[in-house]
């Protein structure tokens, strides 16, 4: 399958209306059985367009060491970058949409520039006053939304990397909480440890009886 490649034309509209400071905001890790989910907002150098952007994808369709490049030119010539991080407790508590919600807010707030307008993949933000819009398939056809996405992944997965030493035996380093067969063992073998989701099956069942409904196979995490 061929990647798609993001363009500008979300950020032009924008900018022909006037708006300068554009931030793209995407998450990863809603469908990983443990660890938080991450969400990144990146405002980019339009005026400028460094010759890098055109490597910008959707973080998916890129290797990690091409999201490694590319994380790294956002840090260096990227106008600002923000990063949220929401644990699994909260994503217990709450659900994993409203801690999505969550994490996006928090990267916002740590970008060291107030953006003008806002470009989410999918979702929108009711709570937050910046004008925004949420881009159906985003990540894959908007540059500002693709960049934040390989800036989420990057730093998740260097996340997931460090607490595979804290709970070892998992494999987070390899899978980074993904729902992989190799994953699927450990849990059965170790049972779950404080990084998985309570809420998400199959871990829930393994620590709480399960409901007809659950046994069937009629709930399930995106």
């Amino acid at each position: 399958m061929v990647s798609q490649i993001p363009t500008f034309v979300e950020e032009e509209r924008l900018i022909a209306q006037g708006y300068r400071l554009i931030a793209g905001i995407d998450e990863v890790g809603r469908g990983p059985l443990a660890g938080p989910v991450v969400a990144a907002a990146v405002i980019l150098p339009f005026d400028e367009r460094p010759s890098w952007l055109s490597l910008v994808r959707d973080s998916k369709q890129l290797t990690p060491s091409q999201r490694e490049s590319i994380f790294d030119r956002v840090l260096e010539s990227g106008v600002a970058f923000g990063v949220g991080v929401v644990s699994q407790e909260v994503i217990d508590e709450r659900g994993i949409a409203p801690a999505t919600r969550l994490a996006m807010r928090h990267a916002i707030e740590q970008l060291s520039t107030r953006p003008d307008y806002l470009l989410i993949d999918y979702m929108r933000l009711p709570d937050t006053r910046i004008p925004q819009k949420g881009v159906v398939d985003g990540d894959s056809i908007c540059v500002s939304i693709a960049a934040a996405s390989i800036v989420a992944k990057v730093t998740r997965d260097r996340l997931m990397v460090e607490l595979d030493s804290q709970f070892p035996g998992y494999g987070l380093a390899q899978h980074k909480g993904y729902g992989t067969p190799e994953h699927l063992e450990a849990l059965q073998r170790l049972g779950p440890c404080p990084l998985h989701r309570k809420t998400f099956m199959p871990v829930r069942g393994r620590l709480f009886p399960l409901t007809s409904e659950e046994a069937a196979g009629t709930i399930s995490e995106r």
